[in-house]
């Protein structure tokens, strides 16, 4: 199992977020979560779940305060920096999953060692055990990404994300097309292998019966409370 840092994954001091002036923003007092850690987010449609997992990400930048993402100052970086962060210890995965439809499932996932800047022929290996692992047979693993359902393709995603064995790991929403089975033998995958590698977990679904994975949560409808015990 990968050593633990002594600096917290996420930290952030009195976060804010706006469109423009006058109009719906997000706001955060204080939220620490430590290495290792999973997280539970959970919030109605429109309540700035995906905007706060975009300034988590680095996608977007915060309008106010300080946002401390693996020691770095995300508050502080430019986009550019922000982008090469999230590539080399960031693993993602939003509802629009981004894979590439010409290609097979296999060369989806090792697109994430190239963004990375490692050989993806060296990560085949390690590839090929988390497609396994989640379901996805070596005949499945040869197909066009664009020939899997959306369930296969979330899948996909998550083995993608976690490739390269991230420090974190984003995701929005990644079992929302999975029925029951399918979706705790992916939830126990999931974070076996964040567990692996001490990577911190940052997940947000609207299905309640997932909770009992996790550490801590965070409802977007009580902010002030931060992170709490689940």
């Amino acid at each position: 199992m990968t050593t633990k840092p002594k600096i917290p994954a996420i930290e952030l001091k009195d976060l804010q977020f706006w469109y423009r002036a006058g109009a719906w923003q997000l706001s955060l007092p204080a939220v620490t979560l430590e290495h290792g850690q999973h997280l539970f987010i959970q919030g109605a449609s429109g309540s700035g779940k995906t905007t706060l997992l975009n300034l988590l990400a680095g996608i977007t930048a915060p309008s106010a305060g300080e946002l401390w993402v693996q020691g770095h100052a995300m508050h502080q970086l430019s986009a550019a920096k922000r982008d090469k962060l999230r590539a080399s210890q960031i693993g993602v995965v939003f509802q629009q999953l981004n894979l590439i439809p010409y290609l097979s499932v296999l060369d989806n996932v090792l697109l994430r060692a190239t963004f990375a800047g490692q050989a993806a022929i060296t990560l085949q290996p390690r590839a090929i055990d988390l497609l396994r692992a989640l379901g996805l047979t070596d005949d499945l693993q040869r197909q066009r990404a664009s020939a899997l359902s959306v369930g296969q393709q979330q899948r996909v995603a998550i083995a993608r994300a976690l490739l390269t064995q991230p420090a974190l790991l984003i995701a929005d929403e990644p079992t929302s097309a999975l029925d029951a089975n399918n979706r705790d033998a992916f939830m126990q995958v999931l974070l076996t292998e964040a567990d692996k590698c001490a990577t911190t977990v940052i997940f947000v679904s609207h299905d309640q019966q997932l909770k009992r994975y996790f550490h801590f949560e965070l409802s977007m409808a009580d902010l002030a409370k931060g992170v709490v015990a689940c």
